[in-house]
């Protein structure tokens, strides 16, 4: 046991250094993590094993039988992607996947960049850009690494080493749990938040897209008859809405296209 844990500290210390040393990747973010862009993207790699090993609660679409629905979303990540504005846009995987379940209005990014998509969220929006501009902000939760970062926050450095190390199943599905609902421990903060929209418009606004639109979907939402438990634990939609609409004009404020047609095209080839 003595062994184990000198072993343990010992990992422990070299995963701070390396994590320290990690930080600095993007000048632009002085954000002090203490895990790895390489523990990001292994930490990615074990939410996501923990979402296909349960099915019956994540029930992903598989790209092989609907080939359609995961074309367009590609394109759609590819296209953010190509916007040079994404800092880990060659580092990070992207993966993305679409859960089926039409009752749930979300979206979720996971450390290292994998996207998670349920066909509620692409059913209730009325076109590409708004989509876009969803897929651009947890997009920007991974590119400015928040989920480590609050991961961190909310379950410790050894508890995370631990899930890293594939020794800590139990905690891993808590977390999971967490991502999928958008609450708990693992709630990003108001200031994330208005981040990730101010990136999102960062990534849109040099592509074809119409970069404000991210603020309809926080219309959209705000407007159901039984709004997500999560928007109660985020900024205010009004509040997203005005700085969402300050940093598209400080851009230089020239509107993009929405693509309702290929965006309903898209809507078409879900179950």
């Amino acid at each position: 046991m003595f062994r184990r844990v000198i072993v343990f500290n010992a990992m422990l210390l070299i995963l701070m250094a390396g994590g320290l040393a990690g930080c600095s990747e993007n000048s632009d973010d002085p954000t002090i993590n203490v895990f790895s862009v390489n523990d990001d993207m292994e930490l990615g790699k074990q939410v996501d094993a923990e979402i296909l090993s349960n099915p019956q609660e994540y029930p992903i679409l598989d790209s092989a039988t609907n080939p359609g629905a995961y074309a367009h979303l590609y394109r759609i990540r590819d296209m953010i992607l190509a916007s040079g504005k994404v800092f880990y846009a060659q580092r990070f995987g992207w993966r993305c996947r679409i859960i089926k379940n039409d009752s749930v209005v979300n979206a979720f990014c996971v450390p290292g960049g994998n996207m998670y998509f349920y066909t509620g969220l692409i059913k209730l929006l009325d076109n590409e850009a708004q989509f876009a501009g969803v897929m651009a902000h947890e997009m920007a939760h991974a590119d400015r690494r928040h989920s480590t970062d609050q991961m961190t926050k909310a379950y410790g450095i050894q508890i995370l080493l631990s899930i890293l190390l594939g020794n800590n199943a139990s905690t891993l599905e808590q977390m999971v749990a967490d991502l999928a609902n958008g609450l708990g421990t693992l709630a990003f903060s108001r200031s994330n938040e208005y981040e990730a929209d101010e990136y999102a418009v960062k990534y849109l606004y040099p592509t074809a897209y119409d970069s404000p639109s991210l603020g309809d979907f926080f219309t959209k939402l705000e407007g159901q008859s039984q709004p997500p438990t999560f928007l109660s634990t985020h900024p205010s939609p009004e509040d997203r809405l005005t700085k969402i609409n300050e940093q598209f004009q400080a851009l230089g404020g020239v509107h993009g296209q929405t693509f309702p047609e290929r965006y309903a095209e898209f809507k078409s080839t879900l179950p």
